[in-house]
């Protein structure tokens, strides 16, 4: 997936929406950088992000961070697909088709219906009780 570009573009928008839909003022294109790079083959199946926050402190003085994250990228995603699996059974025990939009805002990157994040788990939870 990572070496085809029309992927690699859906990719973008897809986590540069996620980041986008939690922010409490929607941050202009050129201000934000969401995304794959390419594959890099002597990673396997770990996952490298590089993030820097970019804030204004007391006065307007400038607060910069930059923080590396490392992590086995299989084991974060079996995870949500397990809770997603899950939800499709309680539907279907409740006789509910369709898209499941309540689960969906809070599994997924780019659900059809984005709640914030304290409301899609708060839905969540009350889907599945």
């Amino acid at each position: 997936n990572m070496l085809d570009k029309e992927r690699l573009e859906n990719k973008r928008i897809s986590k540069t929406e996620a980041i986008q839909s939690v922010a409490t003022q929607r941050l202009e294109n050129e201000n934000i950088r969401i995304g794959p790079s390419d594959y890099v083959p002597w990673l396997d199946d770990t996952k490298v992000a590089f993030i820097r926050l970019e804030a204004s402190g007391f006065g307007g003085s400038p607060i910069d961070m930059d923080v590396k994250l490392n992590v086995q990228d299989s084991p974060n995603s079996a995870a949500v697909i397990v809770d997603a699996i899950r939800c499709c059974r309680v539907a279907l025990d409740r006789n509910i088709s369709g898209a499941l939009d309540v689960p969906s805002s809070f599994l997924m990157k780019s659900p059809p219906a984005q709640l914030g994040d304290m409301e899609a788990f708060a839905a969540y939870k009350e889907f599945i009780s």
